[in-house]
């Protein structure tokens, strides 16, 4: 496969003319990143017209497709690039915070597509704030339901912080297997996709808005699941553009959101429910995770965390308790090891606390 490199992307886009020269010497293009064949920038251009240049974009994503060895090409509209003399215009005339741009890929508003046409039911793993073992929590179910005869898919949602790849242990790159179309990676026999698997490791994301959900758009539509029972979205921490992307242009069969039982983490996962319910997104129930920890020296059972938050969190908002999973370092171990503790020690009370999980999805039939 040729080398691709920024400066050739940089080169072909070149070729395309704007105002008085071409879309890089008129500084429109930003974040541009490339990996392995694999390219992502964003097409900035003055807010007034950004709904009338898809065709912009669209010559832009052809241009970067076209140079050899690109094998995807996620390139996103951006409204909000000004001239100084717009700035000075709009400034006057609006006032501050007027809201301009327009929705990801450059169009306004406009019928959602189907993705993931394969793809039976879609579980989004989601959690208010950081650091409560969502990923963890989305791996190990993955593999459990894989465990109980499904046919599963996982998807890294978190552009950002992008854990599956490490945490599943899958390495390797996403090959084309049709035009427009890219293929997943698997381990385990759980089938799994993430833009990790596109930027540098080593390399900070930094995208606007609008870049981030043109890039999960773009992989959402153009992956090649095949047939899955059920596909395990590990959504990003927080209530912002992933959430909201995803609610609206995928048909989610619901959102289980995790948190562990101390107040400052229910705090944010109330907001969590909270931001499903008002996409419409049926909230499936809710997972105390770290819930107990047995001392490995006495056998004592301890709640670092507290004990029963989440249990009277969902109470209060009506939804059901899916499970309250264990803590112990062995699940972390595992997790950093790219061996899952489902599958590197399945016989584990921890693994089984997954398995029962999975089961009791399944019979609630959002699996």
């Amino acid at each position: 496969m040729a080398d691709v490199t920024e400066q050739k992307i940089l080169d072909a886009l070149a070729e395309i003319p704007y105002g008085d020269g071409d879309i890089v010497s008129q500084g429109m293009i930003s974040g541009l990143q490339v990996k392995d064949g694999h390219v992502s920038f964003a097409v900035e251009v003055d807010p007034e017209h950004g709904p009338k240049l898809e065709p912009l974009r669209e010559k832009a994503e052809k241009a970067a497709h076209a140079v050899p060895g690109v094998l995807t090409a996620t390139v996103a509209l951006t409204a909000e690039r000004q001239t100084q003399q717009d700035a000075a215009a709009q400034g006057s005339a609006q006032g501050p915070g007027a809201a301009t741009g327009c929705a990801p890929g450059g169009m306004p508003g406009g019928e959602p597509q189907i993705l993931m046409p394969g793809v039976k039911s879609i579980v989004a793993i989601a959690s208010g704030k950081g650091g409560v073992g969502k990923s963890t929590t989305a791996v190990n179910l993955a593999l459990a339901l894989k465990a109980e005869g499904m046919k599963v898919g996982l998807f890294d949602a978190d552009v950002f912080g992008p854990s599956i790849p490490l945490m599943l242990g899958v390495t390797g790159q996403p090959v084309q297997v049709a035009p427009g179309k890219i293929g997943v990676l698997e381990n385990y026999g759980v089938k799994c996709m993430s833009i990790g698997f596109m930027v540098d490791a080593d390399s900070p994301v930094i995208w606007r808005g609008p870049m981030v959900m043109s890039a999960l758009e773009q992989l959402m539509r153009d992956v090649e699941w095949g047939q899955l029972d059920v596909l395990i979205v590990d959504m990003p921490p927080g209530t912002g553009d992933v959430q909201l992307t995803m609610a609206q242009k995928v048909p989610l069969t619901g959102a289980i959101i995790v948190s562990t039982p101390q107040d400052i983490a229910l705090i944010d996962a109330r907001k969590a429910v909270d931001m499903f319910n008002k996409l419409g997104t049926p909230i499936i129930g809710m997972i105390e995770n770290m819930s107990s920890q047995v001392c490995s020296k006495c056998g004592h059972e301890e709640h670092p965390f507290g004990h029963g938050g989440v249990a009277r969190e969902a109470e209060k908002m009506g939804v059901p308790l899916l499970a309250e999973l264990p803590l112990h370092i062995d699940v972390r171990i595992a997790s950093d090891g790219g061996a899952p503790i489902v599958v590197s020690k399945p016989a584990s009370p921890e693994a089984e606390a997954f398995r029962a999980l999975a089961r009791r999805l399944i019979k609630l039939g959002n699996a």
